[in-house]
């Protein structure tokens, strides 16, 4: 046999191993490396930072038809390497558990193109998250027993706390039950605690941070034209006491998700998060007529998206990030 082809049967083979290590289907996209948290860091196996990149979905109630490969692999041809599945927890937010399903295509579909996924139990009407913490036991049941070590699942297990909660009285004491419970099936994969005042403050987090846990993480949000210094303060604050941080949703317009673009800002944001490498997921993939959706209104397409679809601020976000 030529040497040629010896080389082109290995190949081939490779390609195989690939696809059948993963999940029993050829793929010939790569298997994404393990993460943990190092210190304030998120690193692979070798203890290199890996910087995550990527967009979140919108309720998948509202925009299911977004959560497809192709339009995954769009973002992905961009730059991300991350998608966000935001599963809206309160039944007058979308909240469905027959939308399991549509999480799993979603994860699916990000497995098979070799990218990093975030399951979102998407808190934000409901503020407190121990309001439907039933709800969300049977959530992370389900799925972390389904995709206990799968290296490229992380959990976000509540959104954006808000209103009259506090991180001592609730919110730590939820995600200590949280973590327990997905600790059961999944031991290693990287578990998002949600912060104060819409996931804000962490600098109260990290003066009391969560202990005796591997692999916590913890979210933070901005909306550049509404958060400025004293936000990104906070983050310095958190930085320094070492509390390991990701970005788990933002945009560059205001905070109601509209509003003017503050391009200044979000600059300033982007220096910020590339000098800690902290992670960054855009809100969000949809072509709603706001401004923090990356396509634009006009464009019907959910799959083989291009940057020319894309709003000004898509166009923005996937020139900077």
């Amino acid at each position: 046999m030529k040497k040629k082809h010896i080389v082109l049967l290995a190949c081939a083979a490779a390609l195989f191993a690939i696809g059948f290590a993963w999940g029993g289907k050829t793929c010939l996209a790569a298997k994404p490396s393990a993460l943990k948290v190092k210190e304030n860091k998120i690193v692979n196996a070798s203890d290199k930072t890996v910087v995550l990149k990527g967009v979140s979905t919108h309720g998948i109630a509202w925009y299911p038809d977004y959560v497809n490969k192709q339009c995954f692999k769009s973002f992905k041809k961009m730059g991300a390497n991350t998608i966000r599945l935001a599963f809206y927890s309160d039944d007058s937010a979308g909240y469905d558990k027959a939308l399991y399903s549509k999480v799993d295509e979603g994860v699916k579909a990000a497995t098979d193109l070799g990218m990093y996924v975030i399951i979102d139990w998407h808190i934000l009407s409901d503020g407190n998250p121990n309001t439907n913490e039933k709800k969300a036991k049977e959530f992370f049941t389900y799925f972390a027993k389904k995709y206990a070590g799968q290296t490229n699942v992380l959990y976000e297990i509540c959104n954006e706390p808000n209103g009259d909660v506090t991180w001592e009285r609730d919110i730590k004491p939820y995600a200590e039950k949280m973590i327990k419970l997905i600790r059961k099936y999944d031991k290693d994969g990287i578990i998002i605690v949600g912060t104060p005042t819409w996931s804000q403050d962490v600098d109260v987090v990290a003066d009391d941070p969560i202990e005796k846990q591997k692999n916590i993480a913890y979210a933070f949000h901005f909306y550049a034209a509404t958060h400025k210094e004293p936000l990104r303060e906070k983050l310095k604050k958190a930085n320094e006491k070492g509390l390991p941080v990701i970005v788990t949703e933002f945009s560059i317009c205001d905070a109601s998700g509209n509003g003017n673009i503050d391009k200044k800002e979000a600059k300033k944001w982007m220096k910020l998060l590339k000098k800690y490498k902290i992670g960054r997921v855009a809100w969000n993939i949809s072509n709603k007529n706001e401004t923090s959706a990356l396509i634009k209104a006009s464009c019907k397409k959910t799959e083989k998206i291009s940057k020319k679809n894309l709003s000004k601020s898509g166009k923005w976000i996937v020139g900077n990030w």
